[in-house]
């Protein structure tokens, strides 16, 4: 629209609306001849709303008195343009029309991922020349390098287990037993993982990974104590097998119980936390009920079908002069006088037991010091070739300004040799989701990981490239990695709601978040915190003069429409065209709308008709305030953003805030987690939670297999000696107590419960037997000691390549690792010399309580009468 000559023809601007209304309507005039005895009948079309800029120019506003036709090309500019100017995209430098695509819930991303870049490919065919598709994020190359990475672990873990195995029962068919039993567990847990409706995804290909070195286990212990009981006894395959299943099935049953009891808590977590422990712990509980139906039932007859007689083997490596032989020679050797050793030290702690009663209560204590001392985390930002960064300008800059500012950090960002594609959003606050001339978002695709040149991790180049770009003048920037879970905010790091619950002023509001933000960037653990909330944007207020305007016939409800649709914008009509749905909008051209001074070219009709200066009842106050005004909890808010330094987890960063919160807010001002965050609060209560848990159902689980309350402690007590390994190894790897390590650490509740079962079974058929409690703790851990080092190094060598994997999902796979490796290796190496002293003494003081001692009594006394009776 033209101000000046729609008041040159007496014109008010809602007049216009109204006759492009008017003409611009979809209408069915109806049919001639219906009902009649003509012959034919005639539809009535209107020819419809309007799709053309001439068709629209040549609109007739009123007519004048000459007959001639005031037309709407006389008092406006038409043009067929974009929706809203406030925002301009381009890639590469390159101008783009961009669009995201989002999964409903319960679809399938990688189907949905491949089927989008086939509809890709064959659209592309059809654009004119220049005009190219570029997809600048797929979480679906995220997806399919993770997958690959963790299916490439899960071949080399096989392998490595398959060689440890080997190398401890020294014979391929005794190795071909548990390898087996790998893959019937593996693909059997893919049918029920089908039928809970599972994915493959991250969360269950990892506890695949993990299941390796768990679902060979059962059949370890039942194929050594099958080879154990040939060689010491001479015994055929056939009686052989059936006499030490006849052992160990009780131990094999409790040992998949306990396993499968570690997990069950894990099903009352709620939230995404819960998400994440559910598909992981059902995962590998389905695999570890599989494994124990295997050496219930597989892993025997294959046994009796497989294994010779192990003297013959034996026979032969000493009489081979060839490598493998001189090595096994040399491994057995080795491990029988570790054995003898390990014996010879075991009698020294069982007579005084002090050493590891002191030793237990030190590696709680280490463990329980290492726990509080241990930065927290909740998931780990993984590396998905992505970085974001946002771009702040001085309030109330316009969009051209913004992109002059852009642009510098452009040059800036395509000097780095990591950078792939750069998509740059004029105009865009991708933190709070809106649109504004001052912000700017930006998004940087990264070359594949070996191609980025010494500095690859996007944490690392996302903070170079902070400090290059400050020295851009009218642009603030800050770098963030792309967050591994969307939904919970568009930045990684940590996020609030700072709130004036005491209802102050805005201005006010601007100066306590900047003052607060100063105070959070003092903190060692933060390396910068913003918010993009600014009190100072310059405005205008409206002052009516009421009086004049009333004197004047001027209606203020007229007045305010004529200013918004000359300076803002107003919806007149629509229309189809290309197939598409477009909206009439009515704006003042530019000319007219610049700044203050084009108000004196602004008209308002009054009730007699008369065209009256809005200048003379208008006056413009400068002012300034926010963009945007957000509420939280129905307060007035603003939104804090923040990374914790190099070194520092988010718990730290939180722990930070919550500080400096205590100290340095006004009164009346509070905050809300929100994002990823309070999610993270939240799911940190519930670990502990579930952890007790899950340690109470290995208690009641193992009080029912022995018929007492006390004898389970032998085997709970162990566990602190792998949480010691957990937090010692993630400690010195700088590794922060996440989900992956909370996983891990329930997870290692059942192996380590599982190493103490092997040995707290045995002892007690050994004193059921009539040995005396040192003889049967010694035999035990003497017999059980194979079979232990043999699964526990099993497992410890398959998750090492998930310590030094490098890419996709690391960060997620070092915590994983390092934290399972840790544990289990403190948990075997302190735990073999711990539970056989936990046996003696919690046996005792079971055999020592009244009731026992009667039934024993009793017991003992029935054995004799029968005893003699046979006699």
């Amino acid at each position: 629209l033209k101000p000046d000559r729609l008041a040159a023809n007496g014109l008010s601007p809602q007049e216009v609306l109204n006759a492009v209304k008017d003409h611009n309507l979809e209408a069915a005039p109806g049919r001639l001849g219906q009902g009649s005895k003509e012959t034919y009948e005639y539809i009535l079309k209107y020819k419809g709303k309007l799709n053309k800029n001439e068709d629209y120019e040549n609109i007739a506003i009123k007519a004048n008195t000459d007959g001639s036709f005031l037309r709407l090309k006389d008092v406006a500019r038409v043009e067929f343009g974009s929706y809203t100017y406030t925002a301009a995209n381009r890639v590469d430098g390159k101008p783009v029309a961009g669009f995201a695509i989002m999964q409903t819930a319960g679809s399938n991303a990688n189907e949905i991922l491949t089927e989008i870049e086939k509809q890709v490919d064959q659209f592309k065919t059809t654009l004119p020349k220049g005009v190219e598709p570029i997809i600048m994020y797929n979480s679906k190359d995220f997806l399919d390098a993770s997958i690959h990475q963790v299916v490439e672990t899960l071949v080399i873990a096989f392998i490595l287990v398959f060689i440890v195995v080997y190398i401890f029962l020294q014979d391929f068919r005794s190795t071909l037993i548990p390898a087996i039993a790998v893959p019937v567990a593996i693909i059997g847990t893919f049918f029920f993982l089908q039928l809970f409706g599972f994915s493959i995804n991250m969360l269950t290909l990892f506890a695949l990974v993990l299941a390796i070195g768990i679902v060979v286990d059962d059949a370890i212990v039942v194929v050594e104590a099958i080879h154990s009981k040939m060689e010491h006894t001479g015994m055929p395959v056939e009686q052989a097998t059936t006499s030490s299943m006849s052992e160990i099935s009780g131990a094999i049953i409790s040992i998949t119980l306990v396993m499968c009891a570690v997990f069950i808590p894990v099903g009352f977590m709620q939230g995404p936390a819960g998400v994440f422990y559910r598909q992981f712990a059902f995962t590998l509980a389905i695999a570890i009920m599989i494994s124990a139906v295997n050496a219930l039932t597989l892993s025997p007859a294959l046994c009796a079908l497989l294994l010779n007689d192990p003297q013959g083997e034996h026979g032969e490596h000493g009489k081979k002069t060839g490598f493998g032989a001189r090595f096994f020679n040399a491994f057995n050797t080795s491990f029988n006088n570790l054995t003898k050793k390990y014996i010879y030290s075991l009698k020294f702690l069982i007579k005084n037991k002090w050493v590891a009663v002191g030793g237990l209560v030190l590696l709680t204590a280490a463990s329980v010091f290492l726990i509080k001392k241990a930065p927290s985390g909740f998931i780990p930002t993984e590396d998905q070739g992505f970085i974001l960064y946002a771009v702040n300008t001085p309030p109330g800059s316009s969009l051209d300004r913004t992109h002059n500012a852009t642009e510098q950090i452009d040059k800036i960002i395509n000097g780095e040799k990591a950078k792939k594609n750069l998509w740059v959003a004029d105009g865009l606050n991708f933190i709070s989701n809106a649109n504004a001339s001052p912000y700017s978002a930006g998004f940087i695709k990264l070359k594949d990981h070996d191609q980025r040149g010494e500095i690859s991790d996007p944490d690392q180049i996302a903070a170079g490239l902070t400090g290059k770009v400050s020295q851009v003048k009218d642009a603030n920037a800050f770098f963030f990695n792309f967050p591994t879970v969307q939904g919970f905010g568009n930045v990684s790091g940590f996020e609030f709601m700072l709130q004036d619950r005491t209802n102050g002023s805005l201005e006010q509001l601007g100066t306590n978040t900047q003052a607060f933000i100063g105070e959070l960037m003092k903190r060692p653990e933060i390396a910068f915190a913003f918010t993009t909330y600014a009190a100072g944007n310059p405005q205008f207020t409206i002052e009516v003069d009421n009086d004049k305007a009333n004197q004047l016939g001027v209606s203020i409800t007229e007045l305010m429409q004529t200013m918004q649709i000359y300076y803002g914008s107003s919806f007149v009509s629509d229309f189809n065209r290309f197939g598409k749905y477009y909206r009439v909008m009515a704006q003042a051209d530019i000319p007219y709308r610049t700044d203050a001074n084009s108000l004196e070219g602004i008209y308002v009709k009054n009730k007699s008709g008369e065209m009256v200066p809005v200048k003379t009842l208008v006056t413009l106050k400068r002012s300034f305030g926010p963009e945007t005004v957000t509420r939280n909890n129905l307060f007035n808010a603003v939104t804090i953003n923040g990374t914790p330094k190099p070194g520092y987890s988010t718990g730290d960063a939180i722990k930070a805030v919550e500080e400096v919160a205590q100290k340095s807010l006004p009164r009346g001002y509070g905050y809300e987690w929100t994002g990823i965050t309070r999610e993270e609060i939240k799911t940190s209560g519930q670990t502990s939670f579930i952890f007790m848990l899950s340690i109470l159902f290995v208690y009641f689980l193992l009080a029912a297999q022995y018929e007492s309350y006390i004898l389970p402690f032998a085997v709970i007590l162990t566990i602190p000696t792998g949480i010691f390994g957990v937090f010692a190894f993630t400690g010195l790897a700088g590794i922060d107590n996440n989900i992956y390590v909370q996983v891990g650490l329930i997870m290692l509740v059942g192996l380590l419960a599982k190493n103490a079962i092997l040995i707290v079974e045995f002892a007690v058929q050994r004193r059921s037997a009539g040995r005396s409690l040192l003889e049967s703790a010694l035999q035990a851990s003497r017999l059980r000691l194979r079979p232990i080092l043999m699964t526990s190094f099993a497992f410890i060598i398959g998750m090492l390549p998930l310590v030094w994997t490098q890419g996709a999902s690391a960060k997620g796979n070092h915590s994983i690792g390092m934290s399972t490796v840790g544990g289990m290796l403190t948990g075997v190496v302190f735990g073999v010399f711990i539970i056989p002293v936990m046996f003696v003494i919690f046996q005792y003081l079971h055999e020592k309580m009244p009731s026992r001692k009667k039934k024993r009594l009793q017991r003992q006394k029935l054995e004799a009468e029968l005893l003699a009776a046979a006699h």
